[in-house]
């Protein structure tokens, strides 16, 4: 998840819907607290992208479907590429079922094979998934991802030998407030994590910590802005603009971070560059060269 980023998938907002006027008018009963402004959220997503294709990323866009809705948009959460192939998810917000099909056939196309499906009565969602290190894959219990998802995922990557650990997430605002584990939690470099310390359970503060992670915490006033979602390019970060004092722990801590306005794509769909980004290849961060191409600058 720290590795430098070589490819990556986005679903821009008009592959999603943003621009139809009948979609925008279900923005409500997916979680949306306004309207999302198409003409905003188009530039702020370009923005996005232009950072990653700066930084030697090659950008990918899923094709529109009349099956996808504005949440399709936060692209991370219904596949995850392994080593191994891509595990299609079965996301435990229906609307987004559709998705991991779209997902599945995008992969296809490159060449990229499936290792495995989710499949009910199992949920899981991406954003629910962290790797803490090359064979052990933390996964949020939650409102998004079950059980019995945590079952199946277990069960796929066993015979690869990856081990499948679980950690408890709050129940916060309830079921209808997209609260994954990386909601609470973003990995910065290979033994750093940006927390949201106070919602994280003891457990998985212990195992952190047991595995050496070193804490930067954020400003807790910028909680509802997403401020622990960060994109980790390896070595360097993407962050939403508007969370300028969690940015500065960031830079204080030694990272060079690279900024997007997100008040529409970001905020008003709770969802930040993490979310809207599926890494598809990273590259050992190690053996990475020590800048970025000269097109893209840190907001200093």
């Amino acid at each position: 998840m720290v590795g430098v980023l070589r490819s990556v998938m986005v679903c821009p907002p008009q592959a999603a819907g943003w621009d139809c006027a009948e979609e925008v008018a279900q923005s409500g009963e997916l979680g949306f607290p306004r309207p999302p402004k198409f003409e905003v959220a188009q530039q702020q997503h370009r923005a996005l992208c232009e950072i990653l294709t700066n930084a030697g990323a090659e950008v990918f866009e899923l094709p529109a479907s009349s099956d996808l809705t504005l949440d399709a948009v936060y692209a991370h959460d219904s596949s995850l590429p392994t080593d191994f192939g891509v595990i299609l998810m079965n996301p435990g917000k229906k609307n987004r079922v559709p998705e991991a099909a779209r997902h599945g056939e995008f992969c296809a196309a490159l060449g990229i094979p499936v290792l495995g499906e989710i499949r009910a009565p199992g949920t899981t969602e991406a954003g629910d998934m962290v790797w803490i290190d090359d064979h052990t894959l933390l996964i949020g219990r939650g409102y998004r991802t079950n059980p019995a998802g945590i079952d199946q995922m277990r069960e796929l990557l066993k015979p690869h030998g990856v081990e499948v650990l679980t950690a408890p997430l709050p129940h916060g605002a309830g079921p209808s407030e997209c609260l994954h584990l990386m909601s609470l939690i973003s990995l910065l470099d290979e033994k750093t994590a940006l927390v949201d310390l106070p919602w994280l359970a003891v457990e998985t503060v212990e195992l952190l910590k047991s595995r050496n992670y070193r804490f930067i915490e954020i400003d807790p006033a910028e909680r509802n802005g997403l401020a622990c979602n960060v994109l980790s390019l390896g070595r360097r970060l993407v962050a939403i603009e508007e969370n300028r004092n969690t940015n500065q722990r960031l830079r204080d801590a030694g990272f060079q971070v690279f900024t997007f306005p997100g008040s529409e794509i970001c905020t008003n769909g709770a969802g930040g560059p993490t979310c809207l980004t599926r890494p598809l290849l990273r590259v050992d961060s190690q053996k990475a060269p020590d800048s970025f191409p000269r097109a893209l600058t840190p907001n200093c």
